[in-house]
């Protein structure tokens, strides 16, 4: 294992290269590999990653398709920690060979019919969940994000923005904290620049942050000012609806003058969420633990007597938005539970193995095209 001096040392160290990552790639690095940072995920699986030597144009191997082309969240992020090879003969290109475990990462179910992830930002470490306090405002879709949020691992944040566009920010900032105990609310504008101080607070060198929100709400204006140099392109919304004009059309990770790392994302019209019950729970860990006081295990909350959440609600002790809120999201987690549930649950089911060698008779020709 690398002593201290020499990752405090590293080129990468600036890009949050320490001693747990140095020992997460040694493997790599006795193959021959080099460790590289994604910094822009571009189309096609090609990805602009920054080396000890600069910064290298990356493309996945043949290998590395094949074992990854059935799971999309198996690709690397804007965020990830890769190991590469530069390639021979190609000045500025590099091979990129393996995707190393994600200490955290920012998921949404991916757009379509079909059920599979999106890893939206990795290994970050605080997660700043962006509203804009003009119509785009929405209460219910910040407590959505934070309930992504709480999944990722990452330090969550709600950062109201455009305070120069409402009359009364104090209140908005009020009710969000209602609606989401225990979470920093921060208002902010990046024209008055009021609260980019308290933003700036998290920017820690080496410390990984996110920005995500909907479209137009300023988070590359926000990233423009923690970063000056960022340059990200910023645009106007729309005047009959306040929505954005999706400015930022690619994941990218800047390098602020404080050290920090940020990480800005295209605006996203919906999240759905991927696999989340537990982070509800976590979200709405208040909700959970009345409905542990409650008369009856399977409480509904309705009109059960001995109802703890009843009783919180009618003392106004619990907001009836943020109950709502609740019911949603987990009838939505209920809703998706049989898709996502993992292959090796099915064993708890009747006949599985009856099933299961009827399927082992069929030639392999039938069975991958069932499977696919």
């Amino acid at each position: 294992m690398a002593n201290s001096s020499s990752i405090e040392n590293h080129p990468l160290a600036p890009y949050g290269w320490d001693a747990a990552w140095a020992e997460a790639f040694a493997p790599h690095a006795a193959a021959g590999l080099e460790p590289a940072r994604v910094v822009v995920e571009l189309r096609r699986h090609y990805y602009a990653v920054v080396t000890a030597s600069g910064e290298l144009l990356a493309e996945c191997t043949g290998k590395f398709h094949h074992d990854a082309k059935r799971d999309p969240a198996a690709y690397p992020a804007v965020g990830d920690w890769v190991a590469v090879t530069p390639s021979a003969g190609a000045e500025g290109r590099a091979q990129l060979h393996a995707l190393l475990p994600r200490r955290s990462r920012f998921v949404r179910q991916a757009a379509g019919g079909e059920q599979s992830q999106q890893i939206i930002a990795a290994n970050i470490d605080v997660v700043f969940l962006v509203s804009g306090l003009d119509r785009n405002y929405n209460p219910k879709r910040i407590q959505r994000f934070l309930v992504a949020a709480r999944d990722s691992g990452a330090l969550p944040v709600v950062v109201l923005n455009k305070a120069d566009l409402h009359d009364d920010p104090e209140s908005v900032r009020e009710e969000i904290e209602r609606l989401v105990p225990g979470v920093p609310v921060v208002v902010t504008s990046s024209h008055t620049r009021r609260g980019l101080k308290l933003l700036g607070g998290h920017a820690a060198p080496g410390r990984t942050l996110a920005f995500v929100g909907s479209s137009g709400v300023g988070k590359s204006s926000l990233i423009n000012r923690l970063a000056r140099d960022a340059e990200l392109p910023t645009g106007e919304v729309r005047e009959k609806d306040a929505k954005g004009r999706h400015t930022t059309t690619r994941r990218e990770l800047v390098l602020a003058p404080s050290g920090a790392l940020i990480i800005d994302t295209p605006g996203m019209r919906e999240l759905q969420l991927w696999d989340a019950d537990e982070a509800v729970e976590e979200a709405y860990a208040d909700i959970a633990e009345l409905a542990l006081r409650c008369r009856f295990t399977r409480c509904r909350h309705e009109d059960e007597p001995g109802c703890a959440v009843r009783a919180a609600l009618e003392s106004g002790a619990l907001p009836p938005e943020r109950l709502a809120s609740y019911r949603k999201l987990k009838a939505e987690q209920a809703a998706k539970a049989p898709s996502l549930r993992k292959p090796g649950a099915v064993a708890s089911k009747p006949g599985w193995k009856q099933k299961a060698a009827e399927r082992a008779a069929k030639p392999f020709r039938h069975r991958h095209h069932q499977e696919d």
